[in-house]
């Protein structure tokens, strides 16, 4: 079987991706039933998380867990990444004790080394720059929710940070339109921009600082976090300029009827997002969170050779 890596969803093909969202589907109907998958037994994840996690890791290490394997938690302090111990040898060394492992770092440098590195599946789980878990696990819920993704609209208002460049490019690669409200200077760059343009079929990314002309027509209203991990120097500067940014019942009044409203979390309630809205009708943010699960299952399944291979 080829080694695979997963550190951004541009290593996906759409035959992959239908892939794993089939295997999620699949999964998640077994799961609900309690039918028992041990198609990973024996199997082990090493999950290197240099930044703090709820979801990530939780949906991870409970992932392996009903796939019959076992997962093993490092913190920051126990390797001291690249500090202590270079990318390099550390992912040397994995690869004879594990199957895979799952990193969540802040240099997405780091994440591209360990994999050039690896002879084991190499997981993105988050980096700075590119958050493909969460990506593909938003895309599956909108398909879950609407039965279809090619031609529908998806409006992220905020940052455009690494869950946002993980949106448009899974949005380029399935035929979804993204558009993005960004201040200025929290916007994509142009390289990025051309990426995700030559990935797509036709244009299909709007970048604009107006979020009402953005959410117009939307079928999903996605925000996330002003402030991410790491930026906490920035906090005030960044509530500053994000002001007139909020996902309110206003802006969503201006999308689709029964817009879907997403938020990856932690949510900060009163900034980005209301109360109101992320407590509404429109929202499906626990549904996103709950499928983290069924689609990291879903990853694992694909990226791990079954026993034998």
């Amino acid at each position: 079987m080829t080694l695979r890596h997963l550190t951004s969803v541009a290593d996906l093909s759409p035959g992959d991706i239908e892939e794993i969202f089939s295997m999620t589907r699949e999964l998640k109907f077994c799961y609900a039933r309690g039918i028992r998958d041990n198609s990973l037994e024996g199997k082990t994840l090493v999950m290197i998380f240099e930044k703090s996690s709820l979801r990530t890791r939780v949906s991870f290490e409970v992932a392996m867990r009903q796939l019959g394997g076992y997962a093993l938690y490092l913190t920051r302090q126990d390797i001291n990444l690249g500090r202590r111990e270079s990318v390099k040898d550390v992912a040397m060394t994995l690869s004879r004790y594990a199957d895979a492992i799952a990193l969540r770092t802040f240099a997405h440098e780091v994440v591209v080394e360990m994999a050039k590195n690896s002879s084991i599946p190499v997981i993105n789980a988050l980096s700075d720059y590119l958050h493909p878990c969460q990506a593909l696990t938003d895309l599956y819920t909108v398909l879950e929710k609407l039965g279809a993704l090619k031609g529908l609209k998806l409006s992220f208002v905020g940052d455009g940070n690494n869950v946002a460049r993980s949106l448009a490019l899974l949005c380029a690669k399935l035929g979804v339109i993204f558009q993005i409200a960004s201040p200025k200077n929290y916007q994509f760059s142009k390289d990025f921009k051309k990426e995700v343009r030559a990935m797509a079929k036709g244009d299909t990314l709007l970048v604009s600082d107006n979020p009402r002309e953005v959410v117009k027509g939307a079928d999903v209203i996605y925000t996330d976090t002003w402030i991410s991990m790491g930026q906490e120097v920035e906090a005030e500067k960044r509530r500053k300029d994000f002001q007139g940014y909020q996902v309110d019942s206003s802006l969503v009044a201006m999308a689709k009827k029964g817009v879907l409203v997403m938020h990856c979390l932690p949510a900060h309630r009163g900034e980005e997002i209301t109360s109101e809205v992320l407590d509404g009708p429109n929202s499906i943010i626990y549904d996103q969170a709950e499928n983290r699960l069924h689609v990291q299952k879903a990853i694992l399944k694909f990226l791990i050779p079954p026993k034998g291979v």
